[in-house]
């Protein structure tokens, strides 16, 4: 058996986030490189390290895809990364922005019945503090049918269900804009220009840009 570094396992999660989020199948070298924040000739190294362990099928110039075993793996990793998001925000009242960070260490702890366990403590949660869902032990991920804001028509009501920027900065301006998972939102208005968006949450509107609403998912 061989061993998986931390940094291969990031990448292996990341393959399955992109390609689950897209609904496509493969993903292009530059869209992973920035998606990671690296050089694609970085990226191309790893991937070919990968593609020796036999964790994804890759060639120059063609999409990425994973192999069982590189899904099982990445599977796995987002199980224990959304698992350990829900117990920080849960049990131990870190807020939403600071989930991340933590999780993103404590992803790689390879204690299967500590993960089965936790999982237990929790009563089997289906999605996470940004609802995103949780794979099941079996590595079941469910696909939610869902938009982004950017999608919704003026004068429609719609509710936001996930968020697809989880970095802290970003779960903090949503903060600020009075919007928390399950908050229904009224699109005022759209500039034709630049996209510049007016919503309602909670009886109050705001002003939004065409990036923020990129990255929130709504029913």
């Amino acid at each position: 058996m061989f061993m998986i570094s931390f940094t291969e396992e990031n990448y292996l999660k990341a393959l399955l986030r992109i390609s689950f989020d897209s609904g496509e199948t493969g993903v292009g070298t530059n869209e992973l490189a920035s998606h990671l924040g690296v050089k694609p000739a970085t990226a191309n190294d790893m991937l070919k390290r990968l593609r020796d362990k036999a964790l994804v099928d890759f060639e120059k110039y063609k999409k990425i895809t994973l192999t069982r075993e590189g899904k099982n793996i990445a599977t796995e990793v987002i199980r224990k990364h959304r698992l350990w998001e829900t117990f920080l925000y849960e049990k131990l009242e870190f807020s939403w922005d600071e989930v991340h960070d933590v999780a993103e260490q404590l992803e790689h702890i390879q204690s299967s019945k500590l993960i089965d366990k936790l999982e237990k403590f929790l009563d089997y949660p289906a999605f996470d503090p940004h609802g995103d869902p949780i794979p099941s032990k079996g590595g079941e991920l469910t696909k939610q049918f869902r938009k982004t804001l950017l999608d919704i028509p003026v004068g429609q009501l719609c509710k936001m269900v996930a968020v697809k920027d989880n970095s802290s900065a970003f779960l903090q301006y949503v903060v600020k804009v009075g919007l928390g998972i399950n908050n229904e939102i009224y699109v005022q208005s759209r500039q034709e220009y630049d996209a510049l968006m007016v919503i309602e949450v909670n009886g109050v509107a705001s002003s939004v840009s065409e990036k923020f609403a990129e990255n929130i998912y709504v029913v």
